[in-house]
């Protein structure tokens, strides 16, 4: 059959505008050799033997003919190749622009959806904010007569104690002057009667007497004058009788006098007695008049405390009126931002509606510019398969060579056929998936924007430990599907259903949030440091994130919002409140300590500002008050020792000696805390709870470590055991004693103070760090000129940081030493001194929320908090104590940074000890200076 058609197309017997079967031709080298091997066989050379006899000119002419054929044969297959990849390509754009078409479509799509959404979400944010207002405002109204009429019911009774006070009072005092009154006059009379009746009776008997003698005296003279007359009659001498009757005349004078004097003096005894009564009875009068003044006082009061529960009734009720405008006013501006953002959603989703038409208008006219393009290469292939037909029903016509012999067509052909019929050969597979070429570098970029970012694959164990990257556990199906079908329950109360809904988009707003979160990058410590347990990686920088007054507000949604400012200013860790319910809203008063919806924010807020925490890489520490626990119930005798929640204890878990809730464990291990019920730690059971307490908030609250709240009231050994079981990344105790003062001033010499902080901290075997209060009380004096304080005779610094910097947590103030507490103020004008001091030096420094974000040294702080790390200083740094005296301090810490505090004219260059090229960082005068390495 092949050299039927070289014949043909040699003598012009075929037309050389034939359509002739690339696939029966073959390539260019092939065509050619299968010319050339029948030329070989002697098929053309038979023939020119026959015309060779005399027609040269004719073979000539055939060879010319044949050359021309081959050239045109050449030209055919370099335009049936250019076709097959002009073919290729089209198939492959065609291919490349549906995938494109289709993306785009799928984009569209889930814009769409997305604004769909977006809209339903902000629709129904809206009927939840428009809900929840209305049930606020609801509660407001039920609070505000609530709080008028416990105002009403608070002034009544205050006016009725008071008033009963005041007149039982005046009552008793006026019965007091009544009884103290009848009793003097009583007395007074009393004497009286009793002084008059003597004196009288005295003087009775007294003048008995004297009229007995007078008679006596009369019978003698009688007597006498009887004797004398007879004696005159009778002899005797008179004389002497008239004398003697003139002796005794005189005894009765003298006797006489007497009795007049004793009169005398029985009447100033009366007068003196009267005298007494008037003066009683001025007292009696004195008192009546006090007690009417009293009464009088009292009706005053009576009628001012009336007048002042009718202002503050007024008072109230213009309250409840400012509150019902305020409320009507809150009102209306949230149905007017409402209606505002309704306006914008419209505007927002007619926007996307435009967008989505003119997407699938550009979309249908490039389907329509494909399906064009996809025609003309299906005619274009229609034409090629044509061809190749016409070529296959040119190659299966009869031959000699192979007649009745299918296969040998296939070698005759050198196996052309199989390139239309084997499914294996590349041209099939370049014909059905187009041509193998690189990807393109956008194309590159776009798939790994897309893509995401997953660690790689550890294949060493070394090599994974060693890894910069730590998964995260996402949730497991179950608790997606079980969120996502989450519904309200049907319920009667506005209120409840709002509260409910809340819960739920909360829990899908976490489950979002950690589902967009694949992986936490996680910088491992070098292998070379070995970090001792309890500190950290060494470079922690603690920020107390809350005051004594952060319960009134709901503070972990707006501590949440300031994870992100936190850790671009430099803090490592944030000292989150007290988590547990409490009796004082503060937090330290626990009771049930597996209920975490305390005055601070509820379970799932908390749980949502520590995931915000982690995502700006800040360790979450959590305060724990393991050393008293608030009882819930009474003991049958009136005890309130018997506790609630799911850690329900009895009194065996409170200590012996606590002298107030009647404990029956162990005496304590530590110093006694009088406002609640101190935990035996020795138990069992209690250490047990504690432990599973511990790590149920590590894993599943997401805590990384602990401040541990009054550890001078139990053992550092328990400590010990609760750190080993919870196995914390950062642990602080809070081991708060008084310093030494000698009459009213701080005392140099502190070492005992420093040494009862190291020796609990000995005590835990090192797994816990300390706050370093010696330093703080330290500072206190020391920044007003009296920086000698500051070096210790060693040449160390003076707190614990001296001893065990590794250990020693410096601060300034917290929520007991400042706040509104104010137990321990810092002096504010030395802030920015202390602050550089403890921002410079070994230890773990604690920022304090009032003065990062109230007191205005913020700029102050951050930028102190940068030259610590530009210098690499750590919790072990070392440092050298220069001066330290009257005038300033100045020390380097570690090898690149050196600064200076107080007036003291000093510079690097002054000093001669001080190797190297200094720059200085940071110039505040006599305040302090910094100094860093070139």
């Amino acid at each position: 059959m092949g050299s039927t058609l070289l014949t043909q197309m040699a003598f012009g017997i075929l037309p050389s505008n034939a359509v002739v079967s690339p696939g029966a031709i073959g390539k260019r080298g092939d065509s050619n050799d299968a010319v050339t091997d029948l030329v070989d066989d002697g098929y053309l050379s038979g023939g020119s033997e026959v015309l060779g006899t005399g027609e040269e000119d004719e073979l000539m002419k055939a060879r010319q003919a044949l050359s021309e054929a081959r050239a045109k044969q050449e030209a055919i297959q370099k335009e049936r190749d250019q076709l097959i990849e002009e073919l290729a390509r089209s198939e492959a754009k065609q291919k490349e622009y549906i995938d494109t078409i289709l993306h785009d479509k799928e984009l569209v799509v889930s814009e769409l959806e997305a604004a769909k959404s977006l809209f339903h979400q902000k629709l129904q944010e809206s009927v939840d904010e428009k809900f929840s207002l209305e049930s606020k405002l609801v509660l407001a109204k039920q609070d505000a007569v609530e709080l008028a009429v416990q105002v009403e019911k608070f002034a009544e009774i205050a006016f009725q104690q008071a008033t009963s006070h005041i007149l039982e009072d005046a009552q008793l005092r006026v019965s007091a002057a009544e009884t103290s009154a009848a009793e003097a006059a009583y007395q007074i009379e009393k004497q009286i009667k009793d002084a008059t009746e003597g004196t009288i009776s005295s003087i009775v008997e007294q003048s008995k007497d004297a009229i007995n003698k007078a008679l006596d005296v009369a019978e003698k003279a009688g007597d006498y004058a009887t004797k004398a007359v007879s004696a005159f009659g009778g002899g005797i001498n008179p004389v002497e009788e008239i004398v003697s009757v003139q002796s005794e005349n005189m005894k009765l004078k003298r006797i006489v006098n007497d009795l007049e004097s004793q009169l005398l003096l029985i009447r100033s005894e009366v007068d003196k007695l009267k005298l007494e009564m008037e003066q009683v009875r001025e007292q009696a009068n004195a008192s009546e008049i006090r007690a009417n003044n009293a009464e009088k006082e009292l009706v005053e009061f009576q009628e001012a405390n009336r007048k002042k529960a009718l202002q503050q009734e007024e008072e109230i009720k213009s309250l409840l009126e400012k509150m019902k405008k305020d409320a009507l006013e809150r009102k209306k501006a949230a149905t007017k931002a409402f209606k505002a953002e309704l306006e914008s959603i419209k505007a927002a989703i007619e926007a996307a509606k435009e967008t989505a038409s003119s997407r699938d208008t550009a979309y249908l006219r490039r389907c329509e510019a494909l399906q064009r393009s996809l025609k003309a290469s299906e005619d274009a292939l229609k034409m090629w398969r044509q061809r190749a037909n016409l070529a296959e029903s040119l190659l299966v016509k009869e031959s000699p060579l192979v007649e009745g012999d299918k296969d040998s067509i296939y070698v005759v052909n050198g196996g052309r056929i199989d390139l239309l019929t084997d499914d294996d050969s590349q041209k099939w597979k370049l014909l059905s998936n187009g041509p193998r070429r690189e990807i393109p570098q956008w194309r590159a970029r776009r798939i790994r924007t897309i893509r995401p970012k997953f660690p790689p694959r550890k294949i060493d164990v070394a090599e994974a430990l060693t890894s910069d990257f730590r998964t995260l556990d996402l949730p497991k199906p179950d608790k997606v599907w079980s969120i996502a079908e989450e519904k309200l329950k049907d319920g009667d109360t506005l209120i409840e259903q709002v509260m409910e809904k809340e819960t739920i988009e909360k829990k899908r707003k976490a489950l979002e949030r950690a589902l967009q979160r694949k992986t936490i990058q996680w910088q491992r410590t070098p292998e070379h440091t070995k970090l001792e347990p309890g500190t950290g990686t060494g470079r922690e920088i603690v920020f107390q994130a809350f005051n004594w007054e952060s319960w009134r507000r709901q503070w972990y949604l707006e501590l949440a919002a300031k994870a992100a400012d936190l850790s671009q200013s430099g803090a490592t860790a944030v000292w989150f409140p007290p988590p547990t319910k409490s009796v004082a809203a503060q937090g330290y008063m626990p009771t049930d300590l597996y209920n975490l919806n305390s005055e601070y924010g509820t379970e799932e807020e908390l749980k949502y500002c520590i995931e915000e925490m982690h995502s700006h890489h800040i360790l979450a520490l959590g305060d724990v008050v393991l050393n008293h626990r608030c009882a819930e119930k009474q003991s049958p005798n009136g005890v309130w020792n018997i506790f609630g929640g799911k850690l329900a204890w009895g009194p065996e878990a409170i200590v012996c000696d606590d002298p107030n809730y009647q404990g029956r464990g162990n005496p304590s291990s530590g110093d006694i805390f009088h406002a609640a019920p101190n935990i035996d730690h020795s138990q069992d059971f209690v250490r047990r709870d504690i432990k599973e307490w511990l790590n149920w908030l590590r894993n599943d609250i997401g805590f990384d470590g602990w401040r541990l709240d009054f550890v001078r009231g139990f053992s550092g050994t328990y400590v010990k055991e609760y750190i080993e079981a919870s196995n914390p990344a950062f642990a602080i105790g809070e081991y708060w004693d008084s310093l030494t003062y000698e009459h009213g001033n701080l005392c140099y010499n502190q070492d005992a103070h420093r040494q009862r902080i190291v020796n609990w901290i000995n005590a835990t075997d090192g797994t816990s760090s300390a706050f370093d209060v010696t330093t703080k009380g330290i500072l206190h004096s020391a920044l007003h000129n009296e920086y000698w304080r500051l070096i210790d005779p060693q040449g160390k610094p003076t707190g614990v940081m001296g001893w065990w910097p590794s250990r020693a947590v410096t601060f300034l103030e917290n929520h007991d030493t400042g706040s509104t507490q104010g137990h321990w103020p810092f002096p504010r004008d030395k802030l920015a001194q202390g602050y550089a001091y403890i921002l410079t030096h070994p230890g773990t420094p604690v920022i304090f929320y009032d003065h990062f974000y109230d007191f205005g040294i913020r700029d102050i702080i951050t930028e102190l908090i940068e030259a610590r790390r530009r210098a690499g200083i750590h919790c072990r740094s070392s440092m050298k104590i220069y001066h330290a005296n009257k005038e300033g301090y100045v020390a380097q810490i570690g090898d690149t940074l050196v600064m200076k505090l107080g007036h003291f004219d000093w510079n690097p260059s002054k000093e001669n000890n001080l190797d190297g090229s200094w720059q200085k960082f940071v110039d505040k005068g006599s305040d302090y200076q910094l100094w860093l390495r070139q």
